[in-house]
């Protein structure tokens, strides 16, 4: 028995259809677990307070003849806070950490990831531990559960392949086992010189090391090689001064794979061979091409063609986690801004990868907004606000660039780069709501919340300003530290924001630059015109002076998106009249299924979308694959819909200094 079926088995049907249900330790947060409970004919909903309960409970349950599950996530003693009638006729179960792990540290295992429980549990049946300690569980946990042994970790390959396989993949250790990590590591002295501190548990720290570690090693190939007799004295690799060689074992070949495939997706960024003055004929190792740019326009097209080949044997399958697609849409955003740098065609992958995503969609998504980490753009305030929980002079400031894709962020990252090189850009992604436009998913940023809580609005971002004020009030903010501002992206527009940040007392910050969002809904040159005017504007320099003034102002900058945009193919208007509330190009939407039963009739690939995290009122039907309903064989750059492009947003960290 698994863990989840011990769970599991308290979750048969037709039992009580109300169960009031104890879940301390986010377990149903999982999203297999989910997945199986919905599949039992469960609905579940989290107790988010009386009011926002009895609005969803009564619009959209109350009527039904099924079971339904209410989750608290606190101790069991505490059901007993939930309204009367609830507790009358609700059956109570109770779920956590010790019932399943007794024998291993609690705070151990709840740093965990709950997909992780597989082989934490796979594990417990296998050496069936007696009580540990907190370090004895730690130790359990490195070496059994991330395939870490400290003890087997003597020479830089070890440490660098643990580094290089976990960052790749984009798989987080948590703090308390890399700090256990290190100290393991530093009690044998070992790795003194190598800042493990920060490059065991950031993923954007260690490819900064690795970047720095690459020139040097770079350098030193071609000075073995006695290619730099011609080098004037001033050659440099790098400006950077202080860069310290630890002769990273990079030649290695399970270690070169890594290497290799980190330049191909971006990660790393090659080296400019003119910079080096250096030619193919230099060089005696011809792997390490791979983190050299010599001519670019080939170059270009061969990492297009590897990348292709990569992306094509990479595709997440149905029963991924959402970790694994999060990763795919940066290597994805590469490959698009490579087609269209070189000029090529992928239309045989692109419809892979459109198929692939959507039925790994229609299967998962439902899991991913009651995570307890962030991987939704409504989770975003929650993550800003743990920071400024952590001091009171904390600020911070939450960018969101309307309609900007993750490909167009690779453009627009470029620019930024150039501009301000001291920056330093943390990349991650999250999804955003479906359907993927701003008046549902912008708004659930800024709420702090799934769409389901604000119906009233769902037809417009008016209230946005509101909402925001609720969230941070909610949070203990005063009024007066909390700003927002939208219509942000011309030059004019950064006096808006030097008049909020004249109040001393401002914290918190929401502003919206809604400039990509204008160019993709005049655009007629599809995803390469995009990618022309999002450089264009950039080079403008709006964004650079808005990091700059936000920096001097000391916040906290994250930026992102509230949906992304792809170019789609007219198959034909509705004829509709009236009845659909919103008329869109990529999504319609309806207030009765009736009406859009008779719509998606017309149009028999169209989705009709389940109104996850929307009011019952609220129906969707999402034009399918890369269409769009506007005139057959017309072509736009839209959104609304399901592709991977539209709803897999940038969530990016800046730090930096002003210039």
């Amino acid at each position: 028995m698994t863990w989840r079926d011990r769970i599991l088995a308290e979750f048969t049907p037709q039992v009580a259809q109300l169960t009031l249900v104890a879940d301390p330790d986010n377990l149903l947060t999982e999203v297999e677990l989910l997945q199986q409970i919905r599949a039992r004919g469960f609905e579940i909903i989290p107790w988010e307070g009386a009011s926002a309960f009895r609005y969803i409970y009564e619009s959209k349950y109350r009527s039904r003849q099924q079971d339904l599950a209410v989750v608290l996530k606190k101790e069991l003693d505490e059901l007993n806070s939930l309204p009367y009638d609830l507790l009358k006729t609700g059956r109570k179960i109770y779920f956590n950490i010790k019932q399943l792990f007794p024998t291993l540290s609690y705070s151990v295992v709840n740093a965990l990831e709950r997909s992780d429980f597989d082989a934490l549990a796979r594990a417990q049946t296998e050496y069936n531990p007696q009580q540990l300690g907190e370090n004895a569980s730690k130790d359990f946990v490195l070496r059994h559960v991330f395939d870490i042994a400290p003890e087997l970790i003597k020479e830089p390959s070890d440490l660098l392949l643990i580094l290089l396989s976990r960052h790749y993949r984009g798989l987080r250790l948590p703090s308390i086992l890399s700090d256990r990590l290190i100290q393991l590591l530093r009690s044998r002295q070992l790795f003194s010189t190598w800042e493990l501190e920060s490059i065991i548990g950031d993923r954007q720290a260690f490819f900064a090391f690795l970047q720095e570690q690459w020139s040097e090693f770079v350098r030193q190939q071609i000075t073995n090689s006695k290619t730099v007799s011609e080098l004037t004295g001033t050659y440099r690799i790098t400006s950077a001064e202080d860069i310290k060689s630890l002769e990273l074992p990079f030649g290695r070949e399970d270690i070169r794979v890594y290497i290799k495939n980190l330049f191909l997706e971006g990660y790393l960024q090659p080296l400019k061979a003119e910079d080096l003055k250096i030619s193919t004929a230099n060089l005696q190792l011809n792997w390490i091409r791979a983190g050299i740019y010599i001519d670019p326009a080939a170059d270009q097209l061969q990492r297009f063609k590897n990348l292709l080949a990569s992306a094509d044997t990479s595709i997440p399958a149905t029963d991924a986690k959402y970790q694994d697609w999060l990763k795919f849409a940066h290597t994805w955003a590469e490959l698009i801004v490579l087609r269209h740098q070189t000029n090529t065609e992928f239309s045989e992958l692109q419809a892979k990868v459109d198929n692939a995503f959507s039925n790994w969609v229609m299967q998962r998504y439902g899991g991913l907004y009651n995570q307890p980490t962030t991987v939704m753009v409504h989770q975003i305030p929650r993550l800003l606000a743990r920071y400024c929980q952590q001091a009171k002079t904390n600020k911070v400031a939450l960018l969101v660039l309307d309609g900007l894709a993750i490909d167009q962020w690779l453009i627009l990252r470029k620019v930024l780069q150039v501009q301000r090189p001291q920056f330093k850009f943390a990349d991650e992604a999250v999804f955003a709501w479906l359907p993927t436009i701003t008046s549902v998913s912008r708004q659930a940023i800024f709420a702090g919340k799934p769409p389901i809580y604000f119906p009233a609005s769902l037809e417009t971002t008016a209230k946005e300003a509101t909402l925001w004020t609720q969230f941070w009030t909610d949070e203990g903010f005063n009024p007066i530290e909390i700003a927002y501002t939208k219509g942000l992206g011309e030059s004019g527009s950064i006096s808006a924001v030097e008049k909020l940040l004249s109040h001393p007392k401002v914290r918190v910050m929401g502003l919206v630059i809604d400039k990509v969002d204008k160019i993709m809904h005049g655009m007629q040159l599809g995803t390469a015109g995009m990618h022309n005017q999002v450089q264009q504007w950039a080079e403008l320099g709006f964004i650079a002076k808005l990091l700059d003034l936000l920096l001097e102002n000391n916040f906290n900058i994250w930026l992102t998106s509230d949906h992304g945009n792809i170019e789609a193919t007219g198959i034909g208007q509705p004829k509709e009249g009236a009845i659909a509330d919103l008329r869109g190009e990529r999504v319609r939407v309806y207030p009765d299924p009736i009406l859009r039963a008779k719509v998606k009739s017309e149009f028999s690939d169209a989705i009709a979308w389940t109104p996850l995290g929307l009011p019952e009122t609220y129906l969707p039907l999402l034009a399918p694959g890369r269409t769009a309903f506007i005139r057959e064989s017309d072509r736009i750059v839209g959104h609304g819909g399901i592709s991977l492009e539209e709803l897999i947003v940038p969530l990016i960290h800046i730090e930096g200094k002003s210039k």
